[in-house]
């Protein structure tokens, strides 16, 4: 298989251990979890519909009794997958507004953002006119020359 790799320290060689894991950076943001709940469910459905739509076509072949009952919940499923894939389109546009992904002066992220920080800084201002303001542990005389 080939040799170990060795360090030498203090003139003494040790082997070095090889690591079974290895990190690599994400290529792709990881999805939200809303998203990716939505998108789960469609390929669940997806892919029972076409599992449905294959045993409707073969028991059309055998003429099955079936074959009429299986066509007909294929056509129903295939509306029910249709749904499900455009549930997956309209959550991530609702989280990608909601979460300020899409940068338009219009998002209601950033109207969030921007009542947030008026907030923090109406906070911070309260608490710097109840603490007597400036810097503490200097005088507010004005003598600022004084030790």
């Amino acid at each position: 298989m080939g040799t170990a790799r060795t360090d030498t320290v203090d003139g003494a060689r040790i082997p070095r251990q090889r690591q079974l894991w290895v990190e690599e950076p994400a290529k792709r943001r990881r999805m939200p979890d809303a998203v990716r709940t939505a998108a789960v469910r469609a390929v669940l459905i997806m892919s029972l519909t076409i599992i449905q739509a294959v045993v409707a076509f073969l028991c059309t072949l055998a003429g099955s009794w079936l074959a009429f009952p299986m066509v007909l919940s294929s056509v129903a499923s295939t509306v029910v997958a249709t749904w499900a894939v455009l549930d997956v389109w309209v959550t991530r546009q609702v989280w990608n507004q909601r979460h300020g992904v899409v940068s338009e002066p219009s998002s209601t992220a950033r109207q969030m953002r921007r009542e947030r920080r008026r907030a923090q800084r109406a906070a911070r201002a309260a608490e710097r006119s109840d603490a007597g303001g400036g810097i503490r542990g200097r005088r507010s005389t004005g003598d600022l020359s004084r030790a």
